[in-house]
This record gives structure tokens, C-alpha cells and sequence, in this order.
């Protein structure tokens, strides 16, 4: 990695569309951003189509669906405490555009293997593809959310008997 891929903020930036694989890419922010001494940036990011096949769209309000999406991954992954620092923001755009420009600068894009849309057998999803080809700074895409159990990861040392806090899946 050269000097012009390094994040020149102490920010993770991390997707997140409420999916299983982005409430894991939470966490795994957590254990890095404590590790790394950074802080999170969680990011909702949406879109309206002004029509869909052919109906318009008009009273659809993606906006504060998207900070109930936010708010309810944030819940799950860290219940009532959140990372100090942290910051959750809703954007208005495409998921990749929004991601990759909160990156620029960032330490680490993190995001899920697959998010809520396109088909459920995909290992990798277009939104993780894509910020993984044309990000600046190094992208972490989370994959093994089939193995979330009692609302946290499970643990590295955890699977082979000890007990460690870093969150674990087929990275």
C-alpha cells in the first residue's frame, strides 16, 4: 500500500442497510476502530427512484426509513451502548457514491458481503464489489453473518475454547 492509499482522517467508515452482514460490519468497526484509535462513521445511505416499473413513486419517505434502518442496526449491534465517538448519518444517494466519497480520506471502508438487495445466493454483493474496486483506502467486506448467536459475534478464541472479544465470520 502506498502513502496515496493511506486515510489521512482516524475515521471507519461503515455501510450499513440493516442486514445481518452490516450489523457484523458494526461490530467489527467497534473491535478495529478501539484497536486502530479511530472512530466509526456509520452510513445510511438512500435513494429515490422517481418510478418504479411503471408506477411513480410519491409518498414513499426515504429519508426516515432510513434512520429507522440505521437506528435499529445500531440497537442490535451495540444495544444501548454505542462507541464513544461514533457517528450515524443518513445520506440521500446510491450507496456506492455516498460510501466511497465518506472514504476518501477514511482509514477503512467496512461493509457487508451482501446487503438487502439482489439475489440471496451471491457471495458478494454489487455495493461491497464495487467499493472494493474503486475505494482509496482499504476495505474490510464481511462475510459469515449465519454465524451472529446471542447478539454478538462469536469470538475467535471463543470457537477454539478461549474467551477473547473480536468479533469472528469468514472475512
Amino acid at each position: 500500500m502506498t502513502d496515496a492509499t493511506l486515510g489521512t482522517d482516524s475515521s471507519i467508515v461503515v455501510g450499513v442497510d440493516g442486514s445481518p452482514e452490516s450489523i457484523l460490519a458494526l461490530r467489527w468497526a467497534k473491535t478495529l476502530a478501539s484497536t486502530l484509535g479511530c472512530t466509526i462513521m456509520a452510513i445510511s445511505a438512500w435513494h429515490l427512484e422517481t418510478v418504479y416499473g411503471p408506477y411513480p413513486v410519491t409518498d414513499w419517505d426515504g429519508e426516515s426509513e432510513a434512520h429507522q434502518v440505521l437506528n435499529q442496526a445500531l440497537g442490535e449491534a451495540f444495544g444501548g451502548e454505542p462507541p464513544v465517538g461514533m457517528v450515524a448519518e443518513v445520506r440521500r444517494g446510491r450507496p456506492v457514491p455516498v460510501l466511497l466519497n465518506l472514504a476518501q480520506s477514511a482509514q477503512m471502508l467496512i461493509v457487508g458481503s451482501r446487503g438487502h438487495g439482489g439475489f440471496a445466493g451471491m457471495l458478494l454483493g454489487s455495493v461491497s464489489s464495487a467499493c472494493a474496486a474503486h475505494a482509496r483506502c482499504p476495505v474490510l467486506v464481511v462475510h459469515g453473518a449465519q454465524q451472529l448467536g446471542e447478539g454478538r459475534p462469536a469470538t475467535v478464541q471463543e470457537s477454539q475454547g478461549q474467551d477473547v472479544d473480536e468479533p469472528t465470520g469468514n472475512i
